[in-house]
């Protein structure tokens, strides 16, 4: 009787106004894909900026504070980031109007969204209606409207943001993938023992995932 291979435990802290979290992790999926690696993906919470105000900042105005990038090197790094993400079929719609926005209550939606098994749909929709369609995403009735389009409750959701039942435990989360030593984003732990960061390729995380697979 052969024996039966567990599954690969991945997780990925990332946060849903990352642009690399979102090529990164489509990388990583190619990459399953072609290794036809059983795995299970755990999404953790984390905040790029978690002291960004509710009506948000104008990106381009954000990236040249925050990084002291000059105007030219915005516009580069977003044709980088609309190329890297073509090549694995998402579309990043940046315009001179896209906004960065507070992700906290996203972040509790997508907590609450597990307890349906629809963390991982959410977290796609979120990715898209941020960059593709450059919707508030801190905004609770677009949040509402995002969690109904993937099958669940509008008015649960509306609740869930309202009371903030799950903020306390989204917090700690944070926190503790901050201990744990994790900056920046995004970041992939396979079997809660090997951590990658960043956007790899999707040719390095299959060199990745066959390593893995030879120690077993």
């Amino acid at each position: 009787m052969s024996e039966t291979i567990p599954a690969l435990r991945i997780d990925i802290v990332s946060d849903i106004v990352c642009p690399w979290c979102v090529v990164g992790y489509r990388q990583l999926a190619e990459a399953l894909k072609q290794t036809h690696t059983a795995h299970e993906i755990h999404w953790h919470p984390f905040e790029l900026n978690p002291d960004m105000p509710t009506e948000g900042q104008n990106l381009r105005e954000h990236i040249m504070e925050k990084y002291g990038s000059s105007q030219q090197e915005s516009d580069a790094s977003r044709i980088r980031i609309t190329e890297a993400g073509a090549e694995v079929g998402f579309e990043f719609n940046f315009t001179d109007d896209t906004r960065m926005h507070n992700t906290f209550k996203a972040h509790q939606l997508l907590h609450w969204a597990a307890d349906y098994g629809l963390k991982h749909e959410l977290k796609q929709a979120l990715f898209a209606a941020h960059f593709t369609d450059n919707r508030n995403i801190s905004d609770e009735e677009v949040l509402a409207d995002i969690a109904e389009d993937v099958g669940l409750n509008r008015e649960q959701a509306l609740a869930v943001l309202a009371d903030q039942r799950y903020a306390e435990v989204v917090r700690t989360a944070e926190q503790q993938m901050q201990q744990q030593g994790i900056q920046s984003v995004p970041a992939v732990i396979f079997n809660q023992r090997h951590l990658v960061s960043g956007a790899q390729g999707a040719e390095n995380f299959k060199s990745i995932l066959n390593q893995l697979a030879a120690m077993k």
